[in-house]
């Protein structure tokens, strides 16, 4: 059995994991009948790679309608960068055709997941020569395994208040419990209610004390106080194990490209996958 984590090891990855993290925030026109969004990512690579929910980066398949996304981070949140998709799961795309006319959707997680990668600075500031992230990791943790949650909460806050002042959610605690979406891995990490668990909070991180990603938040119940809700992350395996079934290719190779050659090779897949979830709009 390995040792229990020091206070000094969680908070060093509270501390990587927080500088990794972002906030996805995507505007939509007025009268488009579609809805402005702002949810959390963590910045996987020191390139600029973007690791989301694809319920939150499917906004950035858009961009012909008027959707436009800006990725901020601090605290308080401000603009910091431009970002284009080199990923999305066309499967999760396919089982969920009709995510943009619903106001509360909600789903299991299951191949909910996407890769931005940074392309320009969206202020006066140059962007830096190596990025704050941190690494996904290879293992999933187990039961009781402790954890931090980063995250950029946003439920209780009004549209001027998530604009200028939406702050870091940054939670310590525990694996609750774990899932699967096949037979015996670890898909799901079940982390019970806490501060993090609100709406804007998926794309957020869980950490362990190794100072991996062990986790992207991806699914929440909204109701009630946040300590009673239900919180739950697919895990970094998890994603690894199907971006590899999806596309036939181990996910490092992704992360291993040159990011202005990621996004020059996804971007002829984005009409096909925009028709995906604009059949239903007007």
């Amino acid at each position: 059995m390995s040792p229990a984590p020091t206070a000094a090891e969680l908070d060093a990855a509270a501390s990587t994991l927080r500088a990794a993290l972002v906030n996805i925030i995507c505007y939509a026109p007025t009268g488009s009948g579609l809805r402005s969004t702002s949810g959390s990512g963590i910045i996987v690579d020191p390139k600029g790679i973007i690791l989301t929910n694809a319920h939150i980066a499917d906004r950035f398949l858009l961009a012909d309608r008027g959707v436009s996304c800006i990725i901020r981070a601090g605290s308080p949140a401000i603009d910091r960068y431009r970002a284009a998709l080199i990923y999305i799961s066309p499967v999760w795309l396919r089982t969920n055709p009709d995510i943009l006319t619903k106001t509360n959707p909600i789903g299991t997680g299951e191949a909910d997941f996407a890769f931005l990668a940074v392309t320009k600075s969206a202020n006066s500031v140059a962007l830096p020569t190596s990025f704050p992230y941190i690494s996904l990791a290879t293992l999933p943790p187990f039961v009781g395994t402790p954890i931090v949650i980063a995250s950029y909460g946003a439920q209780f806050l009004e549209a001027s208040q998530i604009q200028f002042a939406l702050f870091p959610t940054i939670v310590f605690g525990s694996v609750k419990d774990v899932f699967t979406f096949a037979s015996t891995t670890i898909d799901v990490l079940a982390l019970g209610g806490s501060a993090a668990a609100q709406e804007g909070s998926s794309g957020g991180g869980v950490a362990g004390a190794s100072g991996t990603l062990v986790g992207t938040i991806t699914t929440s119940t909204v109701k009630g106080t946040t300590d009673t809700r239900a919180l739950d992350a697919i895990t970094a395996s998890y994603i690894r194990a199907e971006y590899a079934s999806e596309t036939g290719e181990a996910l490092d190779l992704l992360l291993a490209e040159p990011t202005a050659a990621a996004v020059a090779t996804f971007a002829p897949q984005i009409p096909a996958l925009e028709a995906l979830i604009t059949a239903q709009l007007p």
